[in-house]
């Protein structure tokens, strides 16, 4: 699904110009979680428990001040990415081995997700998702 949104941007012109770019900024990484909302966040059921996968939003989070997350209605929580390493080649890279792009949960207590971004330039987008939209085998 998020490789079908890309291509959709691609292929509306967004491409040539964001093609030489690092998706370091608001500007840029918009346009794709907007078009990927679909995929910010996976569920899984793994050795007894609920793991809430954020690989996608890890992706493209630069560009991004926050990545906040609420389970069930509760309130919000931070979800603490690795920072962008805008001085290098791929910005985007994830590389903090020891943590997990997944937090871990009681098995069967994740009914409800409710993300919002918040991106560098203050703007904000928000998304909600029932268990099985975003269940992964």
């Amino acid at each position: 699904m998020a490789r079908t949104a890309i291509a959709t941007i691609l292929m509306m012109g967004f491409g040539a110009p964001a093609l030489a770019q690092n998706f370091t900024t608001a500007d840029e990484v918009r346009p794709i979680l907007d078009a990927t909302k679909g995929s910010w966040v996976a569920v899984r059921e793994y050795d007894g428990k609920d793991l809430l996968y954020f690989t996608h939003l890890l992706a493209w989070r630069c560009g991004l001040d926050q990545i906040l997350y609420s389970l069930n209605g509760q309130p919000e929580r931070a979800f603490n990415a690795e920072p962008c390493y805008e001085d290098e080649p791929q910005p985007n890279a994830i590389k903090v081995a020891d943590k997990p792009p997944y937090l871990e949960f009681d098995l069967k207590s994740i009914d409800l997700v409710t993300v919002r971004l918040v991106f560098d330039d203050g703007a904000e987008s928000m998304k909600s998702y029932e268990r099985a939209e975003i269940m992964t085998p």
